[in-house]
């Protein structure tokens, strides 16, 4: 068969040959430090098998960065490799030890086991050792076909590897990749030998897992670690970790006593304590008042609802294992509420609706209820019970445009005030071959509403991201994706439409001929969930929320107790003014009073000793206005109160 090189030139190579082949072709020192191959574009191991007329270059160590899916693979099984030797040399049998799987991930690998003994966290510092040493060894790695029955019988140990080889259709190449004495049924692709792993590598932590992500099935062990092509990249990647530990909104929605959960109530219902509670009605506040003066009128929906509205909707076939189980009364089955617009729309048809309503813009603070998996629940971000900023609004095909772009600069406006700068859009648009059973068959209305959403963006100027396949079943939708603080990129809100559901629950308005028309719907949500918003805030702000979210503001600190008297005074004339004030009474020394007021984050404190008694000020220090002296506090007031109003807050 012949190959093409990145030069034009052709190679004959026998048929089935691979890329290393090719390394050895061109020259003894490309075969020795070839680390990938990019065939017809794509990655590939070079002991795969090459296709007839493939276009081929190598790849070396100067390729590290393109390369890496390919050595953090192979690392997953030098870890695995690792994992076994530690296991032999305490005494238990190759076979004693069972493997799930261990992909690449997003910076490194992880590998699921059925151990006989679990791993500790202290095992971890070993199994890099180790791990070091396999690497140094400079094993060979090689790919062997099998047929079925020998791959089944080479894992005959292996439940879990026996249910993966019997589910694997005819004509797919059942593989296994060695490297040593370590073998393990793979797909690929690996490097050809493990001295071309990059050595800086950490493996992170350990935790359950269940066989294929199932509860039904047994929980596994799996072992995290992050691998780089260079020691400043695991560096700085530590680095963001250590600072995604210290801006995590769990511990600190803990310190600042904002939320808690409790096993009574139920894994991922969050409680909402006072002060956190007041941070969440601002935000509240901050949205009502926008979008007030956006020409939204605001609904309140029941918190569940018949099955028959979930049928309708089209939501209870594709999601039904994301809703709460049933619950029968008198007869009928009811759902708590999985999502606000099915009941949004029950409102629009409440009545007959005219061209001249149109564009209606309904908004809601709804509650609803979604079941996550308990290994996926984290804090805020990922919770069972949540708030949404919800919004629809329905127009006519000829509003759709003008809408969409409202929704963007509205998104731009929030954004902005919030100081969320590094963020960007992602269509998603429908993927019918890949998926038809989520998305049907192509129609016109499929066609319109993905070509209003290109006219939105073009008019916009935004930049985007394509993604296929992540479209909602009813219609094509633009994604608000954020950088978390290590780097993440998560889906914070969404802007879709809708040109489907309209249609199911008969929705229509009269136009300006007298005629039945369908409006469309635009679903969206400006800040996703406040839950979600809430918990990516605190990160943001590492918890210093700006003056017009904290609960409290001041905290006036009198030096000694005969200072508390005018203490008190100050902080009654903040309060008159709006300032959210409370005064330290406790027994402890200042120094002591205003570490906790640190701690507590709040971003004034006002200290009052025998000098602000007398001439009537107060001295001010924390990180909203710096150090002042001699401070009268109606000045004070009045400078709070002009930056205690919702506005930009810095990084």
């Amino acid at each position: 068969m012949q190959i093409a090189l990145p030069d034009g030139q052709l190679l004959e190579l026998p048929q089935a040959a691979a890329a290393a082949e090719v390394a050895a072709r061109i020259s003894p020192r490309l075969a020795r430090e070839g680390v990938a191959a990019r065939v017809n574009d794509a990655l590939q191991d070079l002991m795969t098998p090459l296709p007839e007329g493939a276009r081929v270059q190598i790849l070396t160590r100067r390729d590290l960065e393109e390369a890496a899916p390919l050595w953090r693979h192979t690392l997953a099984h030098v870890m695995s490799q690792a994992v076994g030797e530690l296991y032999r040399s305490r005494g238990f049998a190759p076979e004693a030890l069972r493997r799930g799987v261990g992909p690449v991930i997003e910076n490194g690998f992880y590998q699921d086991f059925d151990l006989p003994e679990p791993l500790s966290e202290e095992d971890l510092p070993e199994l890099e050792r180790r791990m070091h040493d396999i690497v140094s060894r400079d094993l060979e790695v090689s790919r062997v076909e099998l047929d079925r029955e020998e791959a089944l019988a080479r894992f005959a140990h292996d439940p879990y590897k026996q249910e993966l080889i019997r589910e694997l259709p005819d004509g797919v190449a059942i593989t296994v990749y060695q490297q040593g004495d370590y073998a393990d049924l793979c797909r690929g692709p690996h490097v050809p030998r493990t001295g071309l792993i990059p050595r800086h590598f950490k493996l992170m932590s350990t935790s359950g897992a269940y066989w294929r992500g199932s509860e039904q099935n047994p929980m596994l062990q799996r072992v995290y670690g992050v691998a780089f092509a260079s020691k400043a990249e695991l560096d700085a990647y530590l680095h963001r970790l250590e600072e995604a530990r210290r801006r995590d909104h769990r511990r600190i929605g803990k310190e600042l006593e904002l939320f808690t959960f409790s096993d009574e109530v139920g894994q991922g219902l969050p409680l909402w304590l006072p002060k956190g509670a007041f941070v969440r009605r601002q935000l509240e506040q901050y949205m009502f008042e926008r979008e007030q003066a956006r020409g939204y009128e605001y609904v309140i929906t029941p918190h569940l609802a018949r099955e028959a509205l979930y049928l309708r909707s089209g939501h209870l076939p594709y999601y039904a294992g994301d809703l709460y189980a049933p619950i029968d009364i008198d007869g009928e089955l009811y759902y708590l509420k999985p999502m606000n617009c099915p009941h949004h729309h029950a409102i629009y048809a409440a009545r007959p609706r005219s061209y001249r309503e149109l564009p209606l813009r309904l908004s809601e603070f709804g509650t609803c209820y979604r079941y996550e998996m308990s290994g996926a629940l984290s804090g805020l971000q990922r919770v069972r019970g949540f708030t949404q900023n919800d919004a629809h609004i329905y127009c006519s095909r000829a509003q759709v445009k003008d809408e969409f772009i409202g929704v963007i600069e509205f998104f731009q406006e929030v954004y902005a005030d919030f100081g969320i700068e590094d963020y960007g859009f992602r269509l998603s648009l429908p993927d019918f071959e890949g998926h038809p059973q989520k998305f049907g068959e192509r129609t016109p209305e499929w066609d319109e509403s993905v070509a209003a959403l290109r006219a939105a963006l073009e008019e916009t100027g935004v930049p985007f991201v394509e993604s296929l396949g992540d479209a909602a079943f009813y219609g094509p939708k633009l994604d608000v994706q954020v950088r978390t603080v290590i780097g993440r990129e998560e889906t914070i809100a969404t802007n879709q439409l809708d040109f489907i559901q309209p249609g199911r629950f008969d929705l229509t308005f009269m136009n300006e001929r007298g005629e039945r028309e369908v409006p469309v719907v635009i679903h969206r949500a400006i800040m996703g969930s406040f839950d979600r918003f809430f918990a990516f805030l605190l990160e943001h702000t590492a918890g210093y929320l700006p003056l017009w979210l904290v609960p409290q503001q001041v905290a006036i600190i009198p030096i000694s107790d005969r200072h508390l008297e005018y203490a008190r005074e100050v902080e009654a004339q903040l309060r008159r003014a709006g300032v959210r004030a409370r005064t330290d009474a406790g027994s402890e020394r200042m120094n002591a009073k205003v570490r906790a007021a640190e701690l507590a984050k709040i971003p004034v404190m006002v200290i009052v000793g025998d000098q602000e008694v007398a001439s009537r000020t107060v001295s001010v220090r924390g990180r909203a206005l710096g150090e002042r002296q001699g401070m009268p506090p109606a000045e004070l007031a009045a400078e709070l109160g002009q930056q205690g109003k919702p506005g930009r807050i810095p990084a």
